[in-house]
């Protein structure tokens, strides 16, 4: 029965007894902990729930304890830090690796990801259309407004300064980046905003003045890049400012084209000018050699002269007038000893010679074209009567002049 004493025995062996199994648990706890065991004493009646509930309690308290000692144990991934806390202090800094710290409420361990590049937008929010005008409007020098988007890049240097000195790093990095950009922009022009070399010098101008000003306030930040994300005009006058820009594009290409052309034309022209001195040069070299010439051979002539005068003074005579005849139809006769000059017109003679052949050319052509049965007459000009006639005016010239 379940109720009988002996139920469970085997070979009159009773049931295992629990005070003495709680009793040699104690001692090995005992001893682990470094205490000396207890010698055993009577126990007195009820002892045995005594003991059971203390040696509960004492296995309780060493597994509160081993979890609490196992919970100061922490991992640090590759690019974070471990930042370790004692009573609220900084106490160290931890490399990545497996780390135990006093577990908490006395020491408390912060893992910082001090590789992680982390993002702010000013003037924007996630897309560069989606504008923040209270963030993207600023003030040039020339008192232009120009609407500007502005995406930073940072990450970790100091993560004891990124924990200590922060509030919000994100509102720290916002605040420093409007107004460092402010400051640039307010010093530059609309038009150096706007293109693309004043872009590049903003962002560079942007990015080291924001660093001074986190690292004057030690914030632990360090801003990797700073993007200029759009710059234009306010969209109320996008329209008017688009126009200006097309001229402004339009002037540039003018003043290419321009550049190009002068690029042509002036290398030419300095060609030509070039051509046109050696030329001159060349004219004033021939001219120079031509009157040294005829100045040797007038003094040759000169000398010639003096020898013997008249002779050299008609034959002088003699090539200037056949210079000025050679061009002449007429042939010019001096007498010697006459008072009057008779010419003979050779051209009109010749211009008569020529005319009976014409004529007879003209009537062969007239028979061939009727026929050769056909007889035609043409009448034909006398010329012999004409030809003696010249021939009597020239005598009758020429005896006059005799006389």
């Amino acid at each position: 029965m379940p109720n009988d004493p002996q139920w469970g025995k085997k070979n009159n062996e009773g049931p295992p007894d629990l005070d003495e199994i709680l009793r040699k648990l104690q001692q090995k706890i005992a001893g682990w902990l470094g205490f000396s065991p207890r010698p055993d004493t009577p126990r007195a009646p009820g002892g045995r729930r005594n003991a059971i509930m203390g040696g509960g309690i004492l296995a309780l308290v060493v597994l509160v304890l081993a979890i609490w000692l196992v919970s100061g144990f922490y991992i640090v991934d590759e690019g974070r830090r471990g930042v370790v806390l004692h009573l609220g202090m900084y106490r160290e800094t931890t490399m990545p690796g497996l780390r135990w710290h006093i577990p908490y409420p006395i020491e408390s361990a912060d893992v910082v990801n001090i590789s992680q590049v982390r993002t702010v937008e000013v003037g924007y929010r996630s897309n560069p259309h989606n504008k923040q005008p209270q963030e993207a409007l600023m003030l040039t020098d020339d008192e232009n407004i120009v609407d500007v988007q502005v995406a930073i890049q940072y990450t970790l240097s100091n993560p004891v300064d990124y924990l200590f000195n922060n509030k919000n790093p994100d509102d720290n990095v916002m605040q420093a980046a409007e107004t460092s950009i402010r400051e640039v922009v307010g010093k530059k022009s609309m038009d150096s905003v706007l293109n693309g070399q004043g872009r590049s010098e903003i962002s560079v101008d942007v990015k080291k003045l924001m660093q001074e000003i986190l690292d004057r306030y030690k914030s632990g930040i360090f801003i990797t890049a700073v993007a200029l994300q759009g710059a234009g005009a306010p969209e109320q006058v996008q329209g008017a400012f688009e126009d200006v820009v097309r001229a402004g594009q339009d002037r540039e290409r003018f003043k290419n084209e321009g550049q190009a052309y002068a690029n042509d034309v002036v290398p030419r022209a300095r060609g030509v000018a070039a051509r046109l001195l050696e030329e001159a040069n060349g004219y004033r070299s021939s001219v120079v050699a031509t009157a040294q010439g005829d100045a040797a051979r007038f003094r040759a002539i000169l000398a010639e002269y003096e020898k013997a005068p008249q002779v050299t003074r008609e034959r002088m005579y003699l090539e200037a007038m056949e210079k000025v005849l050679s061009a002449t139809s007429k042939v010019i006769v001096d007498q010697k000893g006459g008072q009057n000059l008779i010419y003979l017109p050779i051209d009109k003679l010749i211009q008569m010679a020529s005319q009976p052949q014409s004529q007879a050319v003209t009537v062969e052509a007239s028979r061939a074209s009727v026929g050769p049965d056909v007889t035609t007459t043409t009448p034909v000009p006398d010329t012999t009567s004409t030809i003696p006639s010249r021939r009597d005016a020239l005598r009758s010239r020429d005896r006059e002049a005799g006389r």
